[in-house]
C-alpha cells in the first residue's frame, strides 16, 4: 500500500512563491503560462496572479516564451510531450520521471502518493487505478 501524503493550501502558496521567484529571476522571458488539465490549472493561474503574466488557452502560440504548470512530475510522460517549452511544477519526483522539469518547488523522494487541497481526500492512488484493469 501506498502512503498518501496531504498537502494544505498554505503549503501551495508556499510552493507556489518559490516557483514565483525562480521564474523571475531565471526566465524573465516568460510572458504567458499555461496550465496542464487538472492538476495543472491552479498552480497556473496562481502563478499568473502573482506574477502579472497572462494564463494562454493557447500555448502553441508561444513556444518561446510560455511556462507549462502541472501540479506533479511523477512518471514524467506529461511533461515529456512539451519537450521544447520551459515546464515548472510544484513537485518533482527524480526517481520515477522520465524526464527532468525545467523548474520546481519540491523534489520528492518517495513513492507516496500527494493529494492536493483541489483532490479529493480519498482520490486513488496510481497503483489504485492499476488494480482496477
Amino acid at each position: 500500500m501506498v502512503n498518501k501524503v496531504y498537502i494544505n493550501w498554505k503549503q501551495i502558496e508556499e510552493l507556489v512563491n518559490e516557483l514565483a521567484i525562480d521564474i523571475q529571476l531565471r526566465y524573465p522571458n516568460i510572458k504567458y503560462i499555461h496550465g496542464l488539465d487538472r492538476g495543472g490549472y491552479i498552480p497556473a493561474v496562481m502563478l499568473s496572479h502573482k506574477l502579472d503574466i497572462p494564463y494562454t488557452k493557447f500555448p502553441h502560440n508561444y513556444i518561446d516564451c510560455c511556462l507549462i504548470v502541472d501540479d506533479i512530475c511523477d512518471s514524467g510522460y506529461t511533461l515529456k510531450t512539451w519537450g521544447d517549452y520551459k515546464t515548472a511544477v510544484l513537485h518533482y519526483k527524480p526517481h520515477s520521471s522520465c524526464c527532468k522539469p525545467t523548474l520546481w518547488s519540491q523534489t520528492h523522494q518517495t513513492d507516496d502518493w500527494i493529494i492536493y487541497p483541489w483532490e479529493r481526500k480519498d482520490s486513488k492512488t496510481i497503483q489504485d487505478y492499476k488494480l482496477d484493469k
